[in-house]
């Protein structure tokens, strides 16, 4: 079994604090952000965030930290997120939208 050591720290979406953080690509990658700007953000974060949105969506309308923050759908998980213990195991459910 191999074992990953992720970085803990703060959550560039969240703003928790001591969370395993992983990079997220403001453009995806398959929509040509390969090399483009990256955001560290904790692991629930990170599959809400592609869990409600599909890689278009996100590179044509979401592609900063600013913009995801002023998403309705976001700020109503981030306002919850906030609230949940860095260590505790959250669940995500897939938007009924997308």
């Amino acid at each position: 079994m191999h074992i990953v050591n992720r970085e803990k720290g703060h959550c560039e979406l969240c703003a928790r604090n001591n969370v395993e953080l992983t990079k997220h690509h403001l453009v995806p990658k398959e929509e040509g952000g390969t090399f483009g700007e990256t955001a560290m953000i904790c692991i629930p974060c990170h599959k809400q965030i592609h869990a409600l949105y599909t890689n278009k969506e996100l590179a044509l309308r979401l592609s900063s930290i600013q913009d995801l923050l002023q998403d309705l759908q976001i700020m109503k998980y981030v306002k919850w997120i906030r609230k949940q213990s860095p260590s505790q195991l959250v669940k995500v459910k897939k938007s009924k939208d997308r």
